[in-house]
């Protein structure tokens, strides 16, 4: 699949989140709005919800979460990739929605900190923007994360979704297992309680190494 034309995934950090967090927090309360299960209940406002990614400060900086943005470009460069920060540190540092463009999506790798658990990571709060979706930005995004995963070390990918949505098509097509289904798991946004499916991936060596 051809990289979506006009979009640009960075690497947040937490120095660049109070800077990040408002349009974070738009994105979230979208998601909401549309219905996605994603552990808040509707009305969400812009305002709670950038409160939650300002909460993320003491895990981007210890790096037991990672974040990426995807921004949709105002004039185009770079489609579809990943690049350096402002500063060349190459951590690809998001800049809410200044210089970086719009933000239309973001994912989450959550790294398992026990002792017993360190070759395992989360992917979570997978989020497109409504008018945004259909264009590969999701696809994008969870590859991101894979490979910081994967060069990581971290060979056990989880993850979960509520049963029917439309992300459990991608993460079929880009070969993730199902490994089964909790009745009433989560409630939905207007506070249903729905089913949830879980999915694993298992990971090989870095990114270039197979």
């Amino acid at each position: 699949m051809a990289a979506p034309t006009g979009v640009t995934v960075r690497r947040l950090t937490a120095g660049a989140l109070p800077t990040a967090a408002e349009g974070l927090g738009a994105l979230l309360a979208d998601a909401v709005d549309d219905g996605a299960s994603v552990g808040f209940l509707a009305p969400l406002t812009i305002d709670r919800a950038a409160a939650y990614w300002s909460g993320l400060a003491p895990a981007l900086a210890d790096g037991t979460v990672t974040v990426w943005t995807a921004h949709a470009d105002d004039g185009g460069g770079n489609n579809g990739k990943r690049h350096a920060d402002d500063d060349g540190t190459g951590t690809g540092t998001s800049t809410g929605t200044s210089s970086g463009g719009r933000v239309i999506g973001t994912v989450q790798l959550r790294s398992e900190t026990s002792p017993n658990g360190t070759h395992r990571a989360e992917v979570a709060k997978l989020l497109v923007h409504r008018d945004a979706r259909g264009r590969g930005v999701a696809r994008l995004l969870l590859t991101a994360a894979e490979e910081c995963a994967r060069d990581a070390g971290r060979t056990l990918l989880l993850l979960d979704t509520q049963t029917g949505s439309a992300a459990e098509h991608l993460y079929r097509s880009t070969g993730w297992t199902q490994v089964g289904t909790v009745p009433d798991y989560a409630a939905d946004p207007a506070g249903v309680l729905r089913p949830t499916t879980f999915f694993r991936k298992t990971l090989g060596g870095p990114a270039g190494s197979d």
